[in-house]
């Protein structure tokens, strides 16, 4: 854990994870066998969590990011979602999967849904690492989850508190007396 001070406890170790993402990956490649998905990542947390998914999932897909924001500089979710990096991939009449790192209110995620269907999808899945359900504000099916996890803050294996923490193996639960500071 790279000597951390400011995490209070390890929530899933590396080990977890590595099989967790292995089995979430022979569903996706199960689930889409005849297909060829655009899988589009969530930017910046998710780019971990996405590298290691798709070099086991067994299939040719193409690869897009997006990157949205709804916390700010906060802790909790504004609630007023930014497009700050658009897809660049054709995605008219593709299978997507996005990939998330963590879903808490859902609100970004039926956004993303509902704006890729729109944009003329022919199916949009999501794959999370890490789920929130005590927080969830809006009603959003997630196909592929890694984990369930209590109402914590968590950092490491991309997720971030103000860009920190993310290249931690682990996922940890922040100090609180770090993010209250």
């Amino acid at each position: 854990m790279k000597n951390c001070t400011c995490v209070k406890d390890i929530l899933v170790s590396s080990a977890r994870i590595d099989k967790r993402v292995t089995e979430l990956a022979e569903q996706i490649t199960n689930d889409y066998k005849d297909t060829s998905p655009l899988i589009v990542g969530v930017l910046k947390g998710a780019w971990i969590f996405m590298a290691d998914l798709l070099r086991k999932v067994e299939l040719d897909v193409d690869v897009d990011f997006i990157c949205v924001s709804s916390y700010g500089c906060g802790t909790s979710s504004s609630g007023r979602i930014t497009l700050l990096k658009d897809i660049t991939t054709d995605m008219i009449g593709r299978d997507i999967i996005v990939v998330e790192d963590i879903i808490d209110s859902g609100t970004t995620l039926l956004y993303l849904k509902e704006m890729l269907l729109e944009r003329g999808a022919a199916s949009v899945n999501i794959a999370t690492l890490l789920s929130k359900p005590s927080r969830r504000v809006v009603d959003i099916d997630v196909k592929y989850v890694g984990f369930e996890v209590p109402d914590e803050f968590v950092v490491g294996y991309g997720m971030d508190f103000k860009e920190r923490f993310r290249t931690l193996q682990d996922i940890c639960i922040l100090k609180e007396e770090v993010y209250k500071k």
